[in-house]
């Protein structure tokens, strides 16, 4: 048995030596290359914060202190320090999930994982601790892999800073940059040095003595006032030569470091230090995404940020690489779009290969701006840019849109900016579970005037659809698309004037007009499946894609008055969704044809495979098909429009087809 596998709680941590520690670190390394490299997940940030974690958790007291990870898919190491050592369902349907879950642990806390949020959380939580009397009790935000680009985060360090009294300790993971210390024997001196001044800094008789003498100092005339101007300015030199800790002081914080994050007696050291200080403090701790790990350290894009099932001794993918990417169609189309016009630009949120800019960026690295985790920003800086005459596209998750809301409709559309929003990973997107399914996107776009969305259905749409949107000069355009592979090649019977393609017409050449079913998007293969499932039950159907759902089409309003019914199929919520905003202009235009809306529920979906994730709510051929079928038979709302002739049914009345 190891060491790993008498972990039960944190507080087990207390009971081991300090070899014990280093053969435990080296045991956690194992075990997440071993298992995580079965499933895919977060590999290189959790291979990064293993001494790290282990130190949080002997120093503070899980879960009396609250710990919450920024970004959440940190949280592997403290999973197992917590007794959470089945890793063989990782971010699968039914297991562990990739993130902080509350129901999975007392010890977890913040589910989101939408970046730059813990210290917001660690204020909220040390200012209730205060007022329900428990302010002895610690907060700890463990902050890494770029979440202090965030604007969000600052807004919270600067409340958090105006009390002295809070007990938070802010660990900043600092795996974005090399830190490189001077070398020498004098370096090495000063870095000996280094726990035993940040224990005498952060000791509360040393910040009161400090208080002492700037009072007396300042009443003292002219002459003391220029004393403690004087000394204040040589403490704050040394301290900036020393380490470079200058905007958080500014702030009004203690500041700790920078520590050797892969150190786990400094790190230990200087937690305690932290803990010590009776108030907000934070703890720089320099790491390594992937440390411990050959591949991870060698893969200069992301150090395995996240990774799919791999060989665990070469890092190389062992699935097979199969169909081309939405991403990665994107990512060779609007490189070749810049090619062509000197005035797009690519704007993404520390996201540049994943969202597919980077080709852009190889070849126009200058018109390529990775603003950091500040999707607010982002679009904000669009608009501007669109002002200026440039045509910005900005590249996110579709789930991270959300944050940027106000954004896209106060500084983009009402001020008419030229600006193509391209929203990667919308709809289901699978084993990240609630936090990051694309799903609110297109019900959240409905209300921002003026807006055009298209819901490219294969990668020739997402071309052209792609060409379409960047010539939009006056008004925000947004384009969304799955996560994975493109499906086939769903090709048109027919295009009409205002750009709706007709997918089928079953039977061929039918008078009769049952269902129309519209088609948004990556759903065209559910929808032709549900088409030809009923006709084999004798309704006649036509199934069209609009390529652009907003603003809707009026070709679509005019088929919808000829058909018997309509559907919308689409992987967003129904709630607000583009079947509403369908049936909203059907009533406008005076057709009063049924539509019922396929679509996501308003919940939040836990994780699985995105086919999982569909049946799971009832976004399959069959039980479309079922649904469809009663509907025009009239035994279930909404009812088809009766056959001519024909009463209107009631529920449970059955009219003859």
């Amino acid at each position: 048995m190891g060491i790993l596998d008498t972990i039960r709680n944190p507080q087990d941590l207390s009971k081991l030596s300090g070899a014990q520690l280093d053969q435990l670190a080296a045991e956690v390394r194992d075990f997440l290359i071993g298992n995580v490299s079965r499933t895919g997940g977060h590999l290189g940030p959790n291979l990064g914060v293993v001494e790290l974690t282990i130190a949080v958790h002997r120093i503070f007291d899980s879960p009396r202190d609250s710990i919450v990870f920024d970004t959440g898919h940190q949280s592997y190491v403290h999973k197992l320090l917590t007794g959470r050592q089945d890793f063989s369902t990782l971010r699968q349907q039914g297991g562990m999930s990739g993130y902080p879950d509350r129901a999975e642990s007392e010890h977890d806390i913040v589910e989101s994982s939408h970046a730059s949020s813990s210290l917001s959380w660690a204020d909220g939580i040390s200012r209730a601790r205060q007022l329900t009397g428990d302010g002895d009790r610690f907060v700890v935000a463990v902050v890494g892999d770029g979440a202090l680009t965030g604007g969000m985060a600052w807004e919270a360090i600067n409340n958090i800073a105006a009390d002295k009294k809070r007990r938070v300790v802010i660990v900043v993971n600092d795996n974005g940059r090399s830190y490189a210390p001077t070398v020498g024997g004098f370096a090495d001196y000063l870095a000996s040095l280094r726990p035993t001044i940040d224990s005498l800094r952060a000791a509360p008789s040393y910040e009161g003595t400090l208080e002492w003498w700037k009072r007396k100092l300042q009443k003292g005339g002219p002459a003391g006032q220029f004393t403690y101007k004087s000394l204040h300015a040589m403490k704050k030199g040394i301290k900036d030569w020393w380490a470079p800790q200058g905007m958080f002081e500014d702030l009004g914080m203690k500041y700790i470091g920078p520590v050797d994050g892969h150190d786990l007696q400094a790190m230990e050291n200087a937690l305690s230090t932290a803990k010590n200080y009776a108030g907000p403090v934070i703890v720089h701790a320099m790491t390594e995404k992937g440390h411990g790990y050959a591949p991870a350290r060698a893969h200069e894009a992301d150090q395995f940020h996240a990774v799919g099932i791999i060989d665990p001794e070469t890092g190389a993918p062992t699935e097979a690489g199969g169909a081309k990417s939405w991403t990665a169609v994107f990512a060779d189309e609007i490189a070749d779009i810049a090619d062509e016009r000197q005035d797009i630009v690519g704007i993404t949120g520390a996201m540049l290969i994943p969202v597919g800019l980077h080709k852009f960026a190889a070849r126009h690295p200058e018109r390529v701006f990775d603003v950091g985790i500040a999707e607010q920003h982002a679009l904000t800086s669009a608009a501007g840019m669109a002002f200026g005459g440039l045509h910005p596209v900005v590249a996110v998750y579709a789930t991270f849109l959300n944050r940027a809301f106000d954004q896209l409709l106060m500084d983009v559309a009402l001020h008419k900016a030229g600006v193509t929003i391209v929203l990667d990973r919308a709809g289901v997107t699978g084993p990240d579970g609630a936090s990051h399914h694309g799903m609110w996107d297109m019900a959240m776009v409905q209300i921002v005037p003026g807006l055009h969305l298209a819901a490219p259905r294969d990668a020739t749409r997402l071309r052209e659809e792609l060409r379409e949107a960047v010539a939009i000069e006056d008004a925000p355009s947004v384009l969304r698309y799955s996560k994975g592979n493109v499906g086939p090649e769903v090709d048109a019977v027919e295009r009409l004037e205002d750009g709706v393609d007709v997918l089928a017409r079953r039977p061929a050449g039918s008078s009769e007009n049952d269902v129309l079913i519209v088609s948004v998007g990556a759903m065209s293969e559910l929808a032709l499946d549900v088409s030809g499932r009923l006709g084999a039950q004798g309704i006649s159907s036509t199934v069209v894609d609009p390529r652009w759902v907003l603003p809707v089409r009026q070709s679509i309003i005019d088929l919808a008055a000829r058909h018997r019914l309509v559907i919308c199929i689409e992987d967003g919520v129904r709630a607000g969704g583009v079947g509403s905003r369908i049936r909203q202009e059907m009533r406008a235009a005076g057709v009063d044809t049924a539509l019922n809306e396929v679509g996501l529920p308003v919940e939040f979906l836990e994780h699985g495979t995105r086919s999982q994730v569909l049946e799971r709510v009832g976004m399959t051929a069959q039980q479309i098909t079922h649904d469809v079928v009663a509907q025009v038979l009239g035994t279930k709302v909404p009812f088809a429009r009766p056959l001519p002739g024909q009463e209107h049914p009631s529920t449970g009345s059955i009219p003859q087809l």
